[in-house]
């Protein structure tokens, strides 16, 4: 079956309410996790006029902690629209919070499994429909050892090229001192500042035409990377390493948390 043919048997409802998208379950959620995010953290958020109030729009940002998308969400809901992701299909199976997450909108992603390509077809049908779509270019945490972005995957380009709306490029940085890269303890005080900037939006339209062509796949997907290390290198006040770390260059796996890996297995492993 084609991706064409796949596409036409999957559709959203148009998003509603207000925020634009919300539902019951994503209100309950963001009444319960937002005034706990409160108590830990302060917020730095610039560049919210460059979220669209209405129409399709995917917004990316790189990925530093397991608590970001609980930040990142609470940046969109609070400026307007509440976001669908294609989440890690493990955290659907978690008791009452898999259930919340799924009855907001949210879409479990087998990755890399042959049903991985399944949220394409998803995404697609999201805007089509003309909801928020949140993605993260590199399909997991940040393997680089200083918490830069890092080589991501062409799946947002060929989203982007195919679908022709705008892709807002976010930086956001903080989430990291209050969960460490990869790891799961809390930090609860002082508060920590958490910086989640948006960018101006990013169009595509040269590439239009061209999503299965690999260079074009790779060109997009660096204007993607390029902007919001950009402005991450803002946040920071520090320039990037001229070198992408590429997961694929190093021993690491692609996915999964390597760090705990390498404590189940000891030091001599």
């Amino acid at each position: 079956m084609s991706g064409e043919q796949q596409n036409l048997k999957i559709e959203y409802a148009p998003p509603t309410g207000k925020p634009l998208g919300t539902n019951n379950y994503f209100n309950f959620g963001a009444g319960v996790i937002i005034p706990l995010l409160n108590l830990i953290s302060k917020r730095d958020w610039r560049g919210v006029e460059n979220l669209p109030k209405s129409g399709p729009v995917i917004v990316v940002s790189n990925h530093i902690s397991y608590i970001d998308p609980l930040l990142f969400a609470a940046f969109l809901f609070k400026n307007g629209r509440a976001p669908r992701f294609l989440g890690k299909a493990a955290v659907f199976k978690v008791p009452v919070i898999g259930k919340i997450i799924a009855g907001s909108g949210q879409i479990p992603v087998e990755r890399e499994t042959e049903n991985a390509s399944h949220a394409l077809v998803h995404a697609i049908a999201f805007l089509k429909a003309g909801h928020c779509l949140g993605v993260y270019p590199e399909g997991t945490l940040t393997r680089d050892p200083n918490t830069w972005p890092m080589k991501a995957k062409t799946g947002i380009a060929r989203l982007a090229i195919i679908t022709q709306v705008p892709v807002i490029p976010c930086a956001q940085w903080g989430a990291q001192e209050i969960m460490p890269t990869y790891e799961k303890r809390i930090k609860l005080f002082p508060r920590t500042k958490v910086s989640v900037w948006a960018g101006k939006p990013l169009t595509f339209e040269r590439w239009a035409g061209r999503e299965e062509d690999p260079v074009a796949l790779e060109e997009a997907t660096q204007y993607v990377m390029s902007a919001i290390t950009k402005q991450l290198e803002e946040i920071r006040g520090q320039k990037a390493p001229a070198e992408i770390f590429d997961p694929h260059n190093s021993a690491l796996p692609r996915i999964g948390n390597f760090k705990s890996k390498k404590r189940r297995r000891g030091p001599s492993s």
